[in-house]
């Protein structure tokens, strides 16, 4: 039920503490005692972005009326509340402080009662009723209170514990470097040895390195050992992923949706399809130069991702990017999605935030899921550790005169959704579609210039480590080569298997 703002500021705003506007408002009629479904409400406020309870409004055709509670009740349902709060049968953490019930009196005499009930910790999450949290654990959305279920729940439970036991530290069970993708840990090698010339881990063995930067790790207390989740996120095989030891859900996709014909779905797509391995290392390396087509100021990676040229935005982009990998829920059912379209980028995890969305954009408010992916993808310069990346990322998006990014949770399935918006000017169909064309345009012919480069470094080049170098799926990689063919400039001498390509002219 939302804030009737002319009904509160007439009397109720003169007396209860309503002043932030981003809290939801829930009344209750208190008629015939403390309500039922108070603590539900409580659980859901707290499990959400919190609200705000008042004792003693009831709605009757759309309009609030006061219930006409008299002082005693009020002050009998302020004790009631705060003997229950302090009592674990029937929730599981008082939560609220004195100065967060306040009673107060109207013009007419009556009185109501309300308790502002703030988002919880995320470590004092899930905030539940009885002592069972299974069946008994609500979350808010804007048509009420509904039930978490179970999977929910445990998700809150870990990430109560993330601190103390961070779910990418999780020890695998009979994993071993057959599980590890070689090429993608050299190529994070090479991205490191550049970014720390001279340091004592470039010497070392991949073995060593991968121990060194946490995708390794030997349990101090049980002896055990082996590779944790967070180095075969980053470095595993698709298979080894998605072994159920793993992460049985995890799935990575990235779309573009530059073209205004309903018949194309999409006009480029980055997902595990067999001809890469699927990790976020690839994933984040194949995904970056496509949403960097889409800024319209000059900015590279070079083959270490070193910046050059580069600009706020394009360092708001690749935090976004990295926020969006290194804080994902890769537990629960659900996977990454990063849709480009012509006027704005979306960025989707599964999981929820552990700080508001409000602290979060204040910045300086640093809780990380997987702080062993963000250690990796710090060394290498991405990511920032101190909780300035909605800093960065805000900073970007204004000094391009773009709208400002926005961070929402959405929740049946949790998930936590970016937007970064690239153009607030209106344009017409045609003009969109024509922005859309080139786009297009753009993308294939970097493609085709990247495969040139590649095959003129190296004629014996084979698809598959065409598809490494460019960022595009086989498909992809052989249908520009397919064009390349028909226009005369690529052909192929010899067999498929120990011919070379020759490029005629450029």
């Amino acid at each position: 039920m939302q804030l009737d703002k002319t009904y509160i500021s007439s009397d109720i705003g003169q007396i209860l503490p309503l002043s932030e506007e981003s809290f939801e408002v829930e009344y209750k009629s208190a008629s015939g005692g403390f309500p039922k479904s108070f603590w539900e409400t409580f659980s859901a406020f707290a499990n959400s972005d919190g609200g705000v309870i008042i004792l003693g409004v009831r709605e009757k055709q759309g309009r609030f009326i006061a219930d006409g509670l008299t002082e005693e009740q009020a002050t009998a349902y302020q004790k009631k509340f705060w003997d229950d709060a302090h009592n674990k049968s029937c929730v599981s953490v008082p939560l609220l402080m004195e100065q967060d019930v306040a009673k107060g009196q109207l013009a007419n005499g009556e009185y109501l009662l309300s308790f502002r009930i703030p988002r919880a910790s995320y470590d004092m999450r899930p905030v539940y009723l009885t002592p069972n949290p299974l069946g008994h654990t609500y979350k808010r959305r804007h048509e009420g209170d509904y039930l978490c279920n179970d999977d929910e729940v445990r998700q809150m439970f870990a990430d109560a514990n993330s601190l103390k036991y961070p779910a990418d530290a999780r020890i695998l069970r009979g994993f071993t470097m057959e599980d590890i993708d070689l090429a993608t840990l050299h190529n994070y090698r090479r991205a490191y040895n550049n970014k720390h010339e001279g340091h004592p881990w470039t010497e070392v063995s991949d073995e060593k390195f991968l121990e060194n930067i946490g995708a390794y790790r030997r349990d101090r207390q049980t002896s055990t050992k082996g590779f944790t989740v967070a180095g075969m996120l980053m470095f595993g095989k698709n298979a080894s992923i998605t072994d159920p030891e793993c992460c049985p859900y995890y799935f990575v996709d990235y779309r573009e949706r530059l073209s205004v014909d309903p018949q194309i779905r999409w006009t480029n797509r980055i997902y595990p399809d067999g001809n890469w391995e699927g990790n976020l290392y690839q994933f984040f390396t194949r995904v970056l130069p496509q949403l960097q087509q889409a800024l319209p100021v000059p900015f590279k990676l070079d083959e270490n991702l070193t910046r050059v040229d580069t600009t706020t935005a394009h360092s708001a982009l690749r935090e976004a990017l990295a926020n969006t990998i290194i804080h994902c829920a890769y537990t629960v059912m659900g996977n990454i999605t990063i849709d480009r379209f012509s006027d704005r980028i979306v960025m989707s995890n599964p999981g929820t935030m552990l700080i508001s969305v409000q602290e979060f954009m204040e910045g300086n408010h640093s809780v990380c899921r997987n702080p062993n992916l963000q250690k990796m993808f710090v060394l290498i310069g991405v990511g920032e550790k101190a909780g300035s990346g909605a800093d960065i990322m805000l900073k970007g998006w204004k000094d391009n005169g773009w709208q400002q990014p926005t961070v929402k949770e959405v929740f049946q399935p949790d998930r936590v959704e970016i937007t970064l918006f690239l153009d607030t000017k209106e344009e017409s169909t045609q003009e969109g579609a024509d922005a859309s064309q080139k786009s297009v345009e753009k993308s294939v012919e970097k493609s085709v210039e990247k495969i040139l480069k590649a095959i003129s470094d190296k004629p014996q080049i084979t698809v598959k480590e065409l598809t490494e170098i460019v960022g595009l799926s086989r498909r992809g990689v052989e249908k520009n080569i397919k064009k390349l063919q028909e226009q005369g400039v690529l052909r192929r001498v010899g067999p498929d298997k120990g011919g070379h390509w020759e490029i005629i002219k450029k």
